[in-house]
């Protein structure tokens, strides 16, 4: 699996609970993961931008009292279909690789 799907995949799944700013999904995303995870600014900003281009997620400036407007990021109706298709084929692979390491399954 390449790379960008990755971060494109933890982005969608980040929102899915509903609209976040950048930072903000940055931080659901190493919580997720216990840690694990973990993506700089170089990272989600530019698969923000390209999702956001892509029509897979919507995005908004918030006003914030005293402080620097941010911009918020939802999913659209596409964004949730493709992170959809990205879980069915995340829980494929688990399966199988699973399989492959002998955790479960038929295996010789």
């Amino acid at each position: 699996m390449a790379y960008k799907p990755e971060i494109e995949a933890l982005v969608l799944g980040a929102l899915v609970d509903g609209p976040l700013h950048g930072y903000r999904i940055t931080q659901v995303i190493k919580g997720r993961s216990s840690g694990l995870l973990k993506l700089g600014d170089n990272q989600i900003y530019p698969t923000l931008h390209r999702l956001e281009l892509e029509g897979l997620i919507d995005a908004e400036w918030h006003q914030q009292e005293g402080k620097p407007a941010r911009k918020v990021y939802a999913l659209t109706p596409e964004g949730r279909t493709r992170l959809e298709q990205r879980q069915r084929e995340w829980k494929q692979y688990a399966t199988h690789f699973g399989i492959a390491l002998g955790l479960g399954g038929n295996h010789a």
